[in-house]
């Protein structure tokens, strides 16, 4: 799948916009989306670095419309907790030599509060 299918929305509710100081952003993505999955697209969407994942499986309500009652899909929730101060990250190669790997990540995701 394309990370453009795996998340479908945000998510903004009051609990969720109280997680965004510590890097938690909420997401409705795809039912058959994996955490690795989900990961992978938000690290490639919006350019950031992503430290866990939890799934949740919202069961759909009944509803009912007169006498005829029915059920709204299920769907599926992610929180996403990205790290909000990157680091340089260092290895050493063969020869013993330390070698110093510079990512450009973001600390937040500017486009979860203009959706």
């Amino acid at each position: 799948m394309r990370p453009e299918d795996i998340i479908i929305k945000p998510i903004i509710t009051e609990k969720s916009n109280d997680g965004l100081q510590d890097g938690k952003y909420t997401f409705k993505v795809n039912k058959k989306a994996t955490k690795v999955d989900i990961a992978r697209a938000v690290e490639k969407l919006f350019d950031v670095k992503v430290i866990n994942v939890n799934t949740i499986t919202v069961k759909g309500k009944e509803k009912r419309v007169g006498v005829h009652t029915g059920k709204t899909p299920d769907w599926k929730k992610a929180i996403v907790t990205i790290e909000t101060n990157p680091n340089d990250m260092k290895y050493l190669t063969k020869g013993g030599k330390e070698v110093k790997v510079s990512k450009k990540y973001k600390d937040s995701i500017e486009e979860f509060m203009g959706a």
